[in-house]
This record gives structure tokens, sequence and C-alpha cells, in this order.
């Protein structure tokens, strides 16, 4: 490491500015502070929070936790896939399947972190300021929350989107209202409907016309979209906890998001009262709808199908765009999990309900928070006044 220490520090004055590469400094400072924690101080006075660990490596951090649902999520792909083409030679095996699964994820994953990447060190370069590393985590989620059919070029357009518009024009990594990546696949589900829902788009359609006659009679829909159509789920309640079902990449397996779960709690970066409350919120909410008679699922099939799982875990925990008050986490978890049940389950238009209720409770985030604290306010006024 000390080599590339020393390799850093020879390279910076050509980066800083006066430089002859000056106009890259942003990209550089983005590289440096990847491998080390960077030498300066805040310069704001006041009250400063001391933590052992910075935003670079909190990022990291959900990076890590997102390798289980990833490396599950590119199997899927093969396994989806081998079933569509009744494929039974070595190259549909468990590694075969993988591999595939890694040729049809890498370009999603490259396309978006060129495009948002790109975008965020223009911009950065453009302001003098450092390169935010939120969309480190963006990069990674939004190829795990479109269906694997989705082209590039459709990826590209809604990552630029979610960006400029949902987060830089707000001033960029900690000022922005909504979560980036559900922006994505709020763009996708509005402006392409028919890339984000029907049977076709959870298997690789370059590869159906292999076996003529086998994949023109295969049916892929999720189970969320047979539950929205009327249709008998055909899926058990362990394919849909292991995660062998259809559905968007990285969300399909219960066990591998809960497995990132554990990391991100234990690592004390994600919020384990948002991941609870909504669960049990989206757990009453479904056990209610079932007693009804409004859906077929059991309550607790609700939890591992479609996005909840996923969205519990990385997205409602984004810590800059849920509630920041302990006791307001209890209410936002809860009411995103409520929401949730409640859109999937009586809206047939919109069978994944997880996005948004998530977004929808972004927007009232701040209001909460707002509220705890005025409370607050008042119980130590009171208190004084008493004294």
């Amino acid at each position: 490491m000390a080599f590339i220490k020393n390799m850093l520090d020879k390279m910076k004055p050509t980066f800083s500015e006066g430089g002859k590469l000056s106009a890259f400094g942003s990209l550089f400072d983005a590289a440096e502070t990847f491998f080390y924690v960077p030498s300066e101080t805040a310069k704001v006075r006041g009250a400063q929070i001391h933590d052992a660990i910075d935003s670079k490596r909190s990022i990291f951090f959900v990076v890590i936790a997102l390798i289980p649902a990833i490396l599950f999520g590119m199997w899927n792909i093969g396994y989806q896939h081998s079933l569509a083409i009744g494929c039974t030679d070595d190259c549909c095996g468990v590694f075969g399947q993988f591999l595939y699964g890694l040729a049809v994820m890498l370009p999603k994953i490259i396309v978006s972190y060129v495009v948002g990447l790109g975008i965020e060190v223009a911009i950065a370069q453009w302001k003098k300021e450092e390169v935010h590393e939120g969309f480190f985590v963006t990069g990674m989620l939004i190829p795990m929350i479109v269906p694997v059919n989705c082209p590039l070029w459709i990826i590209a357009i809604a990552t630029a989107f979610a960006v400029v518009f949902a987060k830089e024009v707000f001033g960029g990594t900690g000022m922005n209202i909504f979560n980036p990546a559900l922006v994505t696949r709020a763009f996708l589900f509005f402006a392409y409907p028919a890339m984000m829902s029907g049977d076709k788009v959870w298997v690789n359609e370059k590869y159906m016309d292999c076996i003529n006659g086998t994949v023109d009679g295969f049916s892929c829909a999720t189970p969320l979209g047979q539950l929205a159509a009327g249709e008998p789920v055909t899926y058990s309640a362990m394919d849909t906890i292991i995660g062998t079902i259809p559905g968007s990449i990285g969300e399909t397996s219960f066990i591998a998001i809960m497995i990132g779960a554990v990391i991100l709690i234990w690592a004390g970066i994600a919020s384990w009262k948002i991941i609870l409350s909504t669960f049990v919120g989206g757990a009453l909410m479904a056990f209610f709808l079932r007693y009804d008679g409004a859906q077929n699922f059991e309550w607790w099939e609700q939890l591992t199908v479609g996005g909840f799982a996923f969205g519990a875990v990385f997205m409602a925990t984004d810590p800059v765009t849920g509630c920041r008050v302990e006791a307001g986490k209890w209410i936002y978890g809860f009411l995103i999990g409520v929401m949730a049940i409640v859109i999937r389950v009586l809206n047939p238009g919109f069978p994944e309900g997880m996005m948004l209720a998530i977004l929808l409770m972004n927007v009232f985030a701040p209001l909460i928070d707002y509220c705890f604290v005025q409370a607050n306010i008042k119980k130590r006024a009171k208190r004084a006044i008493v004294k």
C-alpha cells in the first residue's frame, strides 16, 4: 500500500489547481479517497459527529451486503433461461448458469456506472467539488431492480434522468429528497411500461428461438404478476424464500437479502428499526387483507415475493431520504410496509407496491422528523419551566 500512496502523492500536483490535468481533479480526488481516508478536517465551527468510519467506507459496506443478492441473481438469470429453453446440457449446470447470468448482468452494471459516474464527475468538475460517493451504491442497485431483458439504452436514459433530476438538482449526495435508484425504476415503469411488465421481460429474449415450440408455450410471470392477473400462483413457498422465481435481478432470494440485512445491521450502517417496522407493517396489513378476502397469498408470502424484502433492507434504510429521528424510524418503516401491501393488493395496475410506497414516504420523512423534534423541544421547554 505504500507504493500506491507514494504514486498518488507524486501525481497529486499534476491534478491540483494549476496542474496540467487540473480539469480531472475531481476524478483524481475520487480515486485517492477510494484508497485512503482524507487528511483534511472539517473547517465548520460548532458540534461535530466523530465516528471511526466515513461515508465512503459505509458505502462500501452496503456494496458488500449486496454481494449475496448479486451472486444469486446472476445464477437465477441462467437458471430461468435454462427453464425457458428446456436446456439439459452440461452448459446448463450451476456454473454454466452463473456464467450466463454474469454475461447478462455485467453490461447492465457497466452502463449504470459509466453513465451515472460520468455525469457526477462532469458536474463535480464543473462545480469544482469532490465526487460524491453515493453513486457507488446506486450504480449497483439500478441493475438489480430492473428486469433481466431491459435494454441497455433504456437503463442509460433512466440512470441519467435519476442522477440529474433526483439528485444533482437538489445539490448532490446528502441533499436529495428521493432515492435515486427508485426514481430510476419509477422512470422506467411509467416511461417504458412494456419493458417492466409482462412474461417475456424476465427471460433474455435473445435466445428465445433456440428451441422451436418450447419457449413459445413457456410462461415466466412473477408471483405478483399472477396474483394481479387473478391467476393461481404456481410457485411454492420454498421457491419464493430461496429465490428460484422470475423477477428483478437482485430481489428474488429472500435468504440472500436477509444475509445482506445482517451485514448492514452488524456494521451499524442500516437501521434495524426501519427494517423490522417495515416487515411488521407489511405483515399486519397482509394478514388483514388475507382475512378480508382481498388476496390469495398468505400474509408471510407477501413479505418474500417481489421487491418487498429488498426494498425494506436496501431502499427504505437509505440514511439520506429516510427518517433520521430514532423514534420516527418506527413510524416511517411501518407506513412503508402498510402502503406497499395496500398498493400491491388493492390496485392490480401496480402489482409491485414497494417502489411507490418508499417514494411516498420519502416525501413524508422530513415531516415525521419535524414532528418528533418539535415534540422534544416542547417537552424540554416544559421541563425547564418546572425547574
